[in-house]
């Protein structure tokens, strides 16, 4: 019963997640991207926990996977691609004026202050 409930989380907080990331990629607003920020930050955790859940089921499936050489590459070129993106953005900082009015608009549409 897990398995079935692990999946069908997995499942909700990708359509979640995707669409909710999507439509923030699209409409390229700031006040979008706060007001859709709960509905990301919330169902990016519910997935967090799927995806552990899933893995902790498959996880001999995904080592099999992975001993095949192409998906061995990609998912070696994802990871470094991952890592200079957080790389890259870490090392753009915001304004600290401006930071302090993203922080307080999003504390704001969260309900939080």
């Amino acid at each position: 019963m897990i398995r079935k409930i692990a999946a069908v989380s997995l499942f909700v907080s990708f359509l979640a997640m995707a669409t909710s990331g999507m439509m923030m990629f699209v409409i390229e607003k700031p006040s979008f991207t706060i007001q859709m920020h709960p509905v990301h930050k919330l169902f990016g955790l519910v997935m967090i926990v799927s995806v552990i859940a899933h893995l902790s089921f498959n996880v001999r499936s995904l080592l099999n996977h992975l001993k095949a050489r192409a998906a061995a590459v990609v998912g070696g070129v994802l990871v470094v691609v991952l890592v200079l993106l957080y790389g890259v953005a870490l090392n753009n900082p915001v304004a600290a004026d401006l930071a302090q009015q993203m922080d307080a608009a999003a504390a704001k549409a969260e309900g939080s202050k």
